[in-house]
């Protein structure tokens, strides 16, 4: 009988997170199960300099040591940035995820540090959905050749510098014809990114599991650009106008300069992330827990007799 394989990602900034990575470890392995553990680091995409102004990891190169489709699941520890990153480093694989909050507002992650034995328990039997969420390949591309790719589960942004300055974009969606927008900088969103940075830029809420993307202009220079919705079956061409060159920022952690030859590519990727949940996804209840939306209002009025 083959031995149970499963991974623990931990943030190695927050010292509790690798405490509890290092206790999980000898709990799963005097359990007889095979653990892999890495921290989140290695899915951070980093930053280029104008310098260096590509920094490429192939997609797949983001995959720890060890982890692989053997691996039943992974427990990430941490708060929503090192969920990003672990999702880039184990999508490739197909990995169900555990994620833990050891952070702040934890969007992203399914249970908290106090919740985590009985969580274990629950995983360990089986006892679980797995909620796949859309990601989106993003590259810079100078004619044919790759300078940069990475896989995002919520936002890619291009901006100017510094990103209060105005710029111009071409944009093509599809086959539909090109358009010009004006703005401080574009984002195209994931539905799982519609509550991130494109909800703080005006888009809306989209609920996962809906097929589309979003664009969103930072700031337009007319009213008449807006947030559009579309299919995520169509691809995405972004042409810069502006010069000498822009940056790219994907999952608010990594991204590279962009010139004015080159252009940025979108399309849904065949990658998913893969998330354990321990009841049925709620969104609406997250959305109610996280920011507040839906809540009663405190003004609501009763009913009365009428004298």
């Amino acid at each position: 009988m083959s031995v149970p394989k499963a991974g623990i990602i931990y943030n190695d900034i927050k010292p509790i997170a690798g405490r509890v990575a290092i206790e999980l470890k000898d709990q799963l392995t005097a359990a007889g199960w095979d653990v892999c553990v890495t921290t989140s680091i290695g899915g951070i995409l980093g930053y280029c300099n104008p310098h260096s102004p590509v920094c490429h990891t192939p997609i797949e190169g983001l995959t720890p040591p060890g982890f692989d489709s053997d691996m039943e699941f992974a427990v990430v520890l941490g708060g929503d940035g090192t969920v990003l990153a672990a999702s880039r480093q184990v999508a490739p694989c197909g990995i169900p995820l555990l994620t833990v909050n050891t952070g702040h507002m934890g969007f992203l992650t399914e249970s908290y540090l106090n919740q985590l034995p009985q969580a274990m328990e629950q995983v360990m039997l089986g006892k679980y959905e797995i909620e796949e969420r859309v990601m989106i390949t993003v590259q810079v591309l100078r004619g044919d050749s790759i300078l940069w790719e990475a896989l995002c589960l919520n936002e890619m942004v291009l901006h100017r510098e510094p990103l209060t300055s105005m710029c111009h974009f071409e944009i093509e969606i599809g086959r539909h014809a090109a358009v010009d927008i004006a703005a401080d900088g574009v984002i195209v969103s994931t539905p799982t990114g519609s509550t991130a940075y494109s909800l703080s830029a005006g888009g809306p809420v989209v609920t996962p599991g809906v097929p589309v993307l979003q664009l969103v202009p930072i700031c337009p220079h007319s009213l008449a650009s807006r947030a559009l919705v579309f299919p995520d079956s169509e691809p995405v061409n972004i042409y810069p106008v502006n010069v000498p060159r822009m940056v790219m920022v994907v999952d608010g952690n990594g991204g590279c300069y962009v010139l004015p030859e080159d252009r940025v590519y979108l399309e849904r990727s065949p990658y998913t992330a893969r998330f354990i949940r321990l009841q049925s996804p709620e969104f609406f209840r997250i959305l109610r827990e996280k920011l507040g939306w839906g809540l009663p209002h405190i003004a609501k009025p009763t009913s009365v007799e009428l004298p």
